[in-house]
């Protein structure tokens, strides 16, 4: 996974764990795509003390899950839910030459599991 992409997600799961500052910037250089100078100027301080914060910040969220695995847990559910998907669609496509009621109402029902695992 692309680091950008992996860090902000680990900003998803954790970022209420870091300081104001450095979610804030967090969140503008991940998700929003700015700069450390763009970062700076809004906030009317150096680019080193951007850079600083979020060298922290990356820390911290890096720290958290070294530690407690949530997001690698949750990304691998995902990957497991896609691949149940996966075997309900063909479930479904062997249903219509079957044409059982049984099968149909299991089939949804399995969809509804998969949807709400996905919540």
């Amino acid at each position: 996974m692309e680091k950008a992409v992996y860090l902000s997600l680990l900003l998803d799961f954790y970022g209420e764990l870091l300081t104001e500052k450095q979610r804030q910037y967090a969140e503008l250089y991940y998700n929003e795509n700015l700069s450390l100078g763009e970062i700076a100027e809004l906030d009317g301080i150096s680019r080193q003390s951007v850079r600083d914060s979020l060298l922290r910040a990356e820390a911290a969220l890096t720290h958290t899950e070294e530690k407690t695995g949530l997001v690698s847990r949750h990304t691998r559910l995902m990957r497991e839910v896609a691949a149940a998907e996966g075997v309900a669609e063909k479930l479904e496509a062997l249903n219509e030459k079957l044409h059982s009621e049984e099968m149909k109402g299991l089939c949804l029902e399995l969809r509804q599991y998969l949807a709400e695992m996905k919540r």
